[in-house]
């Protein structure tokens, strides 16, 4: 089964000082244990390599050049599918938007479960579960306590 990961997942498996790297690094390790594979959408590694850079979020923030080669590792994984976005997903994004009536700050959690559904995926790895279940279309799996 494929499991799409969340930015904020994908944050907390790189940030060790990240209040729950152990708990997203544990669940990785159990998911890909299992035989799981890992969706990973080009927009989710575009927010991770602006997370990981920001001082204002991360206390050792990575340079551009590390968080690059990061976002690459994840990319080219074994254990990833590449969720990329097509015609059919974008306009399922616009619907999402126009049905729920989600503003701004909602775009980049909607295009990446339009994505998914595209993609047929239907888990997504996230403690923003909120975000998604208003859509009710993927189970959320969190990584918290």
């Amino acid at each position: 089964m494929t499991y799409a990961a969340d930015t904020d997942f994908l944050v907390a498996v790189e940030v060790r000082e990240h209040t729950f790297h152990q708990f997203a690094d544990n669940l990785l390790s159990r998911l890909l244990d299992e035989g799981h594979l890992l969706g990973l959408s080009p927009q989710s590694l575009a927010e991770l390599i602006h997370v990981v850079t920001d001082p204002r979020r991360i206390s050792q923030p990575l340079s551009m050049a590390d968080a690059i080669g990061r976002a690459e590792s994840w990319w080219q994984a074994a254990e990833v599918v590449r969720l990329l976005p097509d015609s059919r997903s974008t306009l399922l994004w616009f619907d999402l938007l126009r049905q729920h009536r989600l503003g701004r700050k909602r775009l980049l959690d909607t295009m990446l479960a339009a994505v998914c559904r595209s993609n047929g995926v239907g888990k997504i790895i996230s403690n923003n579960e909120q975000d998604f279940r208003v859509l009710g279309f993927l189970d959320v799996v969190t990584y918290r306590e």
